[in-house]
Protein backbone atom coordinates (compact mmCIF):
# COMPACT_ATOMS: atom_id res chain seq x y z
CA UNK A 1 0.00 0.00 0.00
CA UNK A 2 0.88 3.24 -0.76
CA UNK A 3 0.24 6.23 1.39
CA UNK A 4 -0.58 9.23 -0.82
CA UNK A 5 -3.74 11.42 0.77
CA UNK A 6 -4.90 12.02 3.80
CA UNK A 7 -8.70 11.78 5.76
CA UNK A 8 -9.00 13.99 8.54
CA UNK A 9 -4.89 14.84 8.52
CA UNK A 10 -4.45 10.66 8.41
CA UNK A 11 -2.25 9.34 5.60
CA UNK A 12 -4.67 6.97 3.76
CA UNK A 13 -3.75 4.13 1.60
CA UNK A 14 -4.89 2.98 -1.71
CA UNK A 15 -5.17 -1.16 -1.55
CA UNK A 16 -5.05 -3.33 -4.54
CA UNK A 17 -8.36 -4.85 -5.24
CA UNK A 18 -9.12 -7.65 -7.66
CA UNK A 19 -12.62 -8.55 -8.55
CA UNK A 20 -13.54 -12.19 -9.58
CA UNK A 21 -16.53 -14.13 -10.60
CA UNK A 22 -17.69 -18.15 -10.39
CA UNK A 23 -20.58 -19.47 -11.27
CA UNK A 24 -22.71 -16.34 -11.55
CA UNK A 25 -24.09 -13.76 -14.01
CA UNK A 26 -21.72 -11.24 -12.96
CA UNK A 27 -24.38 -8.85 -12.70
CA UNK A 28 -22.95 -7.60 -9.06
CA UNK A 29 -19.42 -6.46 -11.16
CA UNK A 30 -21.62 -5.18 -13.71
CA UNK A 31 -23.48 -2.97 -11.31
CA UNK A 32 -19.93 -1.50 -10.19
CA UNK A 33 -19.07 -0.01 -13.57
CA UNK A 34 -22.67 1.26 -14.48
CA UNK A 35 -22.40 3.45 -11.45
CA UNK A 36 -20.70 6.14 -14.18
CA UNK A 37 -21.82 9.60 -11.56
CA UNK A 38 -19.55 8.07 -9.21
CA UNK A 39 -17.21 5.71 -10.78
CA UNK A 40 -14.31 7.24 -11.10
CA UNK A 41 -14.18 8.32 -7.37
CA UNK A 42 -14.88 4.95 -6.38
CA UNK A 43 -11.89 3.82 -8.54
CA UNK A 44 -9.76 6.41 -6.67
CA UNK A 45 -10.01 4.32 -3.47
CA UNK A 46 -8.81 1.56 -4.45
CA UNK A 47 -6.00 0.33 -7.18
CA UNK A 48 -7.96 -2.27 -9.54
CA UNK A 49 -5.60 -4.88 -10.35
CA UNK A 50 -7.68 -7.92 -11.65
CA UNK A 51 -10.65 -7.54 -13.12
CA UNK A 52 -12.26 -9.33 -16.11
CA UNK A 53 -14.95 -7.80 -16.33
CA UNK A 54 -12.95 -4.06 -17.10
CA UNK A 55 -9.75 -4.61 -18.00
CA UNK A 56 -7.16 -6.61 -19.92
CA UNK A 57 -4.73 -6.62 -17.04
CA UNK A 58 -4.44 -8.99 -14.37
CA UNK A 59 -1.97 -9.56 -11.29
CA UNK A 60 -2.16 -11.77 -8.47
CA UNK A 61 -0.64 -9.17 -6.11
CA UNK A 62 -4.30 -8.01 -4.37
CA UNK A 63 -4.76 -7.07 -0.76
CA UNK A 64 -8.77 -7.82 -1.06
CA UNK A 65 -10.78 -9.91 -3.08
CA UNK A 66 -14.43 -9.05 -4.33
CA UNK A 67 -15.73 -12.49 -5.11
CA UNK A 68 -19.09 -12.86 -7.10
CA UNK A 69 -20.64 -16.20 -7.54
CA UNK A 70 -21.45 -19.72 -6.37
CA UNK A 71 -19.38 -22.81 -5.85
CA UNK A 72 -20.48 -25.01 -8.66
CA UNK A 73 -17.16 -27.21 -10.24
CA UNK A 74 -13.97 -28.49 -8.54
CA UNK A 75 -12.01 -26.10 -10.98
CA UNK A 76 -14.05 -23.13 -8.36
CA UNK A 77 -12.72 -24.69 -5.53
CA UNK A 78 -9.08 -24.90 -6.32
CA UNK A 79 -9.29 -21.30 -7.74
CA UNK A 80 -11.25 -20.10 -4.83
CA UNK A 81 -8.76 -21.59 -2.47
CA UNK A 82 -6.11 -19.83 -4.44
CA UNK A 83 -7.80 -16.19 -4.34
CA UNK A 84 -8.03 -16.71 -0.36
CA UNK A 85 -4.09 -17.58 -0.26
CA UNK A 86 -3.16 -14.54 -2.44
CA UNK A 87 -5.61 -11.74 -0.21
CA UNK A 88 -5.52 -10.79 3.23
CA UNK A 89 -9.44 -10.08 2.55
CA UNK A 90 -11.95 -11.94 0.87
CA UNK A 91 -15.29 -9.92 0.36
CA UNK A 92 -18.51 -12.41 -0.54
CA UNK A 93 -19.84 -10.12 -3.43
CA UNK A 94 -23.85 -10.51 -3.98
CA UNK A 95 -26.43 -13.77 -2.86
CA UNK A 96 -24.68 -16.21 -4.98
CA UNK A 97 -21.36 -15.67 -2.81
CA UNK A 98 -23.29 -15.29 0.22
CA UNK A 99 -25.68 -17.77 -0.08
CA UNK A 100 -25.42 -19.97 -3.24
CA UNK A 101 -27.74 -17.74 -4.93
CA UNK A 102 -30.59 -18.77 -7.35
CA UNK A 103 -27.70 -21.54 -8.59
CA UNK A 104 -28.91 -23.48 -5.53
CA UNK A 105 -32.02 -24.14 -6.53
CA UNK A 106 -30.76 -26.94 -8.48
CA UNK A 107 -29.80 -28.50 -4.57
CA UNK A 108 -33.55 -28.89 -3.76
CA UNK A 109 -34.14 -31.76 -6.41
CA UNK A 110 -31.89 -33.98 -4.43
CA UNK A 111 -30.51 -35.54 -7.27
CA UNK A 112 -27.97 -34.14 -9.06
CA UNK A 113 -27.22 -36.40 -12.06
CA UNK A 114 -30.90 -36.32 -12.74
CA UNK A 115 -30.65 -32.39 -12.79
CA UNK A 116 -27.37 -32.67 -15.25
CA UNK A 117 -29.37 -35.13 -17.67
CA UNK A 118 -32.54 -32.95 -17.54
CA UNK A 119 -30.40 -29.33 -18.24
CA UNK A 120 -27.22 -30.78 -20.60
CA UNK A 121 -28.67 -34.41 -22.08
CA UNK A 122 -25.49 -36.61 -22.33
CA UNK A 123 -22.76 -33.83 -22.93
CA UNK A 124 -20.26 -34.43 -19.83
CA UNK A 125 -20.49 -31.73 -17.52
CA UNK A 126 -18.43 -31.17 -14.42
CA UNK A 127 -21.40 -29.43 -11.69
CA UNK A 128 -22.02 -29.64 -8.44
CA UNK A 129 -24.31 -28.67 -5.27
CA UNK A 130 -24.13 -25.04 -5.48
CA UNK A 131 -22.72 -24.08 -2.32
CA UNK A 132 -21.45 -20.11 -0.95
CA UNK A 133 -17.90 -19.03 -0.60
CA UNK A 134 -17.89 -19.91 3.02
CA UNK A 135 -18.70 -23.20 2.63
CA UNK A 136 -14.63 -23.58 1.21
CA UNK A 137 -12.71 -21.15 2.67
CA UNK A 138 -12.91 -18.20 5.34
CA UNK A 139 -15.08 -15.35 4.36
CA UNK A 140 -14.30 -12.03 5.55
CA UNK A 141 -17.08 -9.92 4.53
CA UNK A 142 -20.28 -10.51 2.96
CA UNK A 143 -22.27 -7.60 0.79
CA UNK A 144 -25.94 -9.11 0.09
CA UNK A 145 -28.26 -8.54 -2.57
CA UNK A 146 -29.28 -9.49 -6.17
CA UNK A 147 -27.87 -7.65 -7.73
CA UNK A 148 -25.81 -5.30 -4.81
CA UNK A 149 -26.92 -2.18 -4.70
CA UNK A 150 -24.05 0.48 -5.49
CA UNK A 151 -24.41 2.76 -3.35
CA UNK A 152 -23.77 0.30 -0.53
CA UNK A 153 -21.09 -1.24 -1.75
CA UNK A 154 -19.13 2.20 -2.65
CA UNK A 155 -19.97 3.21 1.39
CA UNK A 156 -18.43 -0.22 2.86
CA UNK A 157 -15.38 -0.19 0.44
CA UNK A 158 -14.95 3.21 1.71
CA UNK A 159 -15.04 1.96 5.56
CA UNK A 160 -12.04 -0.61 4.43
CA UNK A 161 -9.87 1.46 3.01
CA UNK A 162 -10.20 4.00 6.36
CA UNK A 163 -10.15 1.04 8.58
CA UNK A 164 -13.76 1.66 10.07
CA UNK A 165 -16.03 -1.13 10.97
CA UNK A 166 -18.93 -2.25 8.43
CA UNK A 167 -21.82 -2.84 10.41
CA UNK A 168 -25.02 -4.48 8.10
CA UNK A 169 -28.63 -3.14 9.47
CA UNK A 170 -30.16 -5.54 11.89
CA UNK A 171 -33.85 -4.33 11.09
CA UNK A 172 -35.39 -6.08 8.29
CA UNK A 173 -36.40 -4.46 4.72
CA UNK A 174 -40.01 -3.84 6.13
CA UNK A 175 -38.52 -0.74 8.28
CA UNK A 176 -37.34 0.65 5.26
CA UNK A 177 -40.48 -0.05 2.92
CA UNK A 178 -42.58 1.82 6.59
CA UNK A 179 -40.31 4.85 6.46
CA UNK A 180 -40.58 5.35 2.64
CA UNK A 181 -44.90 5.08 3.50
CA UNK A 182 -45.48 2.15 0.47
CA UNK A 183 -48.33 0.32 0.65
CA UNK A 184 -47.81 -2.88 2.03
CA UNK A 185 -47.68 -5.81 -0.37
CA UNK A 186 -49.68 -7.91 1.84
CA UNK A 187 -52.63 -5.77 1.77
CA UNK A 188 -52.02 -5.89 -2.13
CA UNK A 189 -52.15 -10.09 -2.03
CA UNK A 190 -48.15 -10.30 -2.33
CA UNK A 191 -46.60 -12.95 0.12
CA UNK A 192 -43.31 -10.94 0.54
CA UNK A 193 -40.29 -11.59 2.84
CA UNK A 194 -39.71 -7.95 3.82
CA UNK A 195 -40.34 -8.80 7.39
CA UNK A 196 -37.84 -11.34 7.82
CA UNK A 197 -35.12 -9.79 5.30
CA UNK A 198 -31.89 -7.91 6.41
CA UNK A 199 -32.64 -4.49 5.37
CA UNK A 200 -29.72 -2.29 3.48
CA UNK A 201 -31.56 -2.20 -0.38
CA UNK A 202 -33.53 0.86 0.47
CA UNK A 203 -36.46 -0.92 -0.22
CA UNK A 204 -35.86 -1.65 -3.36
CA UNK A 205 -38.15 -3.55 -4.57
CA UNK A 206 -40.83 -3.18 -2.57
CA UNK A 207 -40.76 0.46 -3.61
CA UNK A 208 -41.72 -0.50 -6.75
CA UNK A 209 -44.90 -2.91 -6.10
CA UNK A 210 -42.38 -5.94 -6.49
CA UNK A 211 -42.43 -8.31 -3.05
CA UNK A 212 -39.27 -9.28 -1.14
CA UNK A 213 -37.78 -12.69 -2.20
CA UNK A 214 -35.13 -12.61 0.41
CA UNK A 215 -31.98 -11.76 -1.26
CA UNK A 216 -30.27 -9.91 1.24
CA UNK A 217 -30.93 -13.33 3.40
CA UNK A 218 -32.53 -13.21 7.11
CA UNK A 219 -32.26 -10.42 9.07
CA UNK A 220 -30.84 -11.11 12.71
CA UNK A 221 -33.79 -12.70 15.06
CA UNK A 222 -36.47 -13.09 12.18
CA UNK A 223 -39.63 -14.14 13.17
CA UNK A 224 -40.22 -17.21 10.48
CA UNK A 225 -42.85 -18.34 12.25
CA UNK A 226 -45.12 -15.18 12.49
CA UNK A 227 -44.35 -14.52 8.42
CA UNK A 228 -45.82 -18.09 7.87
CA UNK A 229 -48.63 -17.03 10.25
CA UNK A 230 -49.72 -13.78 8.26
CA UNK A 231 -49.51 -15.17 5.04
CA UNK A 232 -51.95 -18.49 7.12
CA UNK A 233 -54.28 -15.55 8.04
CA UNK A 234 -54.27 -13.74 4.82
CA UNK A 235 -55.18 -17.02 3.25
CA UNK A 236 -52.21 -16.93 0.60
CA UNK A 237 -50.76 -19.84 -1.20
CA UNK A 238 -47.84 -21.24 0.76
CA UNK A 239 -46.71 -22.60 -2.54
CA UNK A 240 -45.95 -18.94 -3.25
CA UNK A 241 -44.13 -18.26 0.27
CA UNK A 242 -41.84 -21.45 -0.68
CA UNK A 243 -40.87 -20.43 -4.17
CA UNK A 244 -39.43 -17.25 -2.49
CA UNK A 245 -37.67 -18.41 0.89
CA UNK A 246 -36.21 -21.12 -2.09
CA UNK A 247 -35.37 -18.52 -4.33
CA UNK A 248 -31.88 -17.30 -3.19
CA UNK A 249 -30.24 -19.52 -0.66
CA UNK A 250 -30.61 -17.48 2.47
CA UNK A 251 -33.37 -19.13 3.64
CA UNK A 252 -33.07 -22.72 3.03
CA UNK A 253 -33.43 -23.97 6.37
CA UNK A 254 -36.85 -22.32 6.74
CA UNK A 255 -37.39 -23.39 3.16
CA UNK A 256 -36.83 -27.26 3.93
CA UNK A 257 -38.78 -27.28 6.94
CA UNK A 258 -41.92 -25.57 5.32
CA UNK A 259 -41.81 -27.85 2.66
CA UNK A 260 -41.83 -30.82 5.03
CA UNK A 261 -45.05 -29.41 6.42
CA UNK A 262 -46.88 -29.15 2.84
CA UNK A 263 -45.91 -32.93 2.00
CA UNK A 264 -47.42 -33.74 5.24
CA UNK A 265 -44.18 -34.28 7.30
CA UNK A 266 -42.78 -33.48 10.70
Amino acid sequence: MTAERQYLGVPIPRPRVGFFELSSCEGCQLQLLNNESTLLDFLDLVEIVNFREGMKEAADDYQIAFVEGSVTRRDEVERLQKIRHNAQQVVALGSCACFGGVNQLKNRFGDLEWVKREVYGDYPIDSQEARPLSAYIKVDLEIYGCPIKKEEVERIVTNLVLGKAVNHPKYPVCMECKAKENICLFELGEPCLGPITRAGCDAWCTSNRLACWGCRGPAPEANVEELLAIVARKKMSMERLLDRLECFGGFAGAADTLRRKLKGGA
